[in-house]
């Protein structure tokens, strides 16, 4: 995903480098839908119970009537008062009300956790921030620059200098992407990679980053991720339906993902990409996990969301461990966002702790902007784009579009011709499918955007340009 680093509201993309997971194109069966009453976590009656704006509300109803999220939770915090409001339904076929129990992959919010552990780790005294991440992995090869180390910190802001995705990431089954990438894997691709720049000097989002500070900080402790996550941030906390590794109860309420396009799709194996995105959680775990963060935190918490640097020159953004760090309305708050290849995920907190939210929805579209909505009410939410309709063309004619379409050597878009028609894959992603809408133009349904394809003087194409996110990215035409 992404230009600079996604502002609310913007969805994943192909060449999404710094926002979390890349949806692995979409499909899905439409289920009835239905708002909730808002169930009540905290404070002493309904009543009492933080209010949804009207607006959040109305468009979450609306998203679920027209199926376009097959459900959605929303978590409205109050100091210490919360509700969760739910909205469509949880089970394909089933009046199944999603609810403050109803389990989703949050994704990248799993990032805030792992950063959380190292603040943990550093207020221990076990790691220092600017401690040489090879120092936890003995065992690896760790890349450098002119003698420049990757520090815990540089892991942690995403200023390590490691690329978005590892080069040897090569999924056998693209609706499961992450299943077969191995500790071996990953060894691998730092033995053999040279970073483009000295850590430390920019921020470039990266989940093989957020993997490799897992597994320092797992190796560190002499214990597994999942059992550091347990014992640092889920039992302390009360949170019993936040696993890395879900349990028969947990999977029992698991809303089953469903990809853009509408069809079902199985929630992704992070194996040990897991610190990066691969955590489960309900409405009322991560209450109870942004509530310590709110209220008045203790040094692990406080650590996490302490700016340490920021996202981009020019750019008011910082960034502490995870956390991003913004201000609107006067208002300043800390955000992360998350999407796998059938969920989406929006967690935010102002910083004076008097208002948070949690938005979980089991389709791979974003929900930021419901998220910043709900947190400082007013803000503006972005008009539903109307479906676009679909032309017929030739099999013969979608031929000439087949080819390579390069951003770096990072990033190719491969555009082929399978049983339905025309094709689109990034590196390392899999095949959604193209739907003409006139000559040259494309849509996606797997994911929000647009492939235009420009011609040179003498007809042939020449370029793709990727229109998403309000920005147009040009991909020209491998020779």
């Amino acid at each position: 995903m992404l230009g600079p680093y996604p502002s609310p509201g913007m969805p994943a993309t192909f060449s999404m480098r710094r926002r979390a997971f890349d949806p692995l194109w979409t499909r899905l069966p439409m289920t009835p839908t239905f708002a909730l009453l808002p169930l009540c976590l905290a404070g002493t009656a309904a009543l009492a119970s933080p209010v949804l704006d009207d607006a959040v509300r109305q468009r979450a109803e609306e998203l679920t009537r027209t199926g376009l999220h097959a459900s959605i939770v929303i978590a409205v915090i109050e100091g210490k008062d919360s509700a969760v409001y739910g909205f469509g339904s949880s089970q394909a076929g089933k009046s199944a009300k999603p609810g403050a129990d109803t389990v989703y992959q949050i994704g990248s919010v799993t990032k805030t956790m792992t950063a959380l552990l190292l603040a943990n780790a550093v207020v221990e005294g076990k790691v220092k921030l600017d401690e040489p991440v090879a120092a936890l992995l003995p065992g690896y090869t760790v890349p450098a620059f002119d003698g420049k180390t990757i520090s815990l910190l540089d892991l942690a802001t995403h200023y390590s200098s490691l690329p978005r995705l590892p080069d040897n990431f090569a999924p056998k089954d693209p609706a499961n992407p992450y299943a077969d990438y191995t500790e071996a894997k990953q060894r691998q691709f730092l033995a053999a990679y040279h970073l483009p720049r000295a850590p430390g000097t920019a921020f470039d989002y990266s989940n093989i980053g957020y993997a490799v500070l897992g597994t320092a900080l797992a190796a560190q402790a002499g214990t597994s991720y999942e059992a550091l996550l347990q014992k640092r941030i889920a039992v302390p906390l009360g949170m019993r339906s936040t696993s890395n590794q879900p349990t028969h109860g947990m999977l029992a309420r698991l809303a089953p993902g469903h990809l853009l396009s509408g069809e079902p799709t199985p929630a992704w194996d992070l194996n040990v990409v897991a610190p990066a995105g691969g955590v489960y959680s309900s409405a009322r775990d991560m209450v109870a996990y942004l509530q310590a963060y709110m209220f008045k935190p203790l040094r692990p918490y406080a650590l996490a969301v302490k700016p340490q640097r920021p996202v981009a020159s020019g750019d008011d953004t910082k960034i502490g461990l995870s956390w991003l760090l913004e201000q609107r309305q006067g208002r300043a708050y800390a955000w992360h966002s998350g999407q796998t290849g059938g969920y989406s995920s929006y967690a935010a907190f102002t910083t004076d702790g008097k208002r948070g939210v949690v938005v979980l929805t089991n389709t791979a579209r974003d929900v930021d902007a419901l998220g910043l909505s709900t947190l400082l009410p007013g803000t503006p939410l972005p008009p539903l784009k109307k479906p676009q309709a679909a032309i017929e063309v030739p099999r013969a004619a979608l031929a000439e579009y087949v080819g390579e379409y390069p951003l770096d050597k990072d990033f190719t878009l491969t555009v082929s011709l399978g049983k339905q028609g025309l094709e689109a894959a990034g590196t390392g992603m899999g095949s959604a499918p193209l739907f003409a809408s006139a000559k040259d133009q494309f849509f996606f349904r797997a994911i929000d955007a647009e492939l235009a394809f420009t011609r040179d003087a003498a007809g042939k194409i020449a370029s793709a340009v990727l229109k998403q996110s309000g920005q147009d990215t040009v991909l020209p035409r491998k020779p």
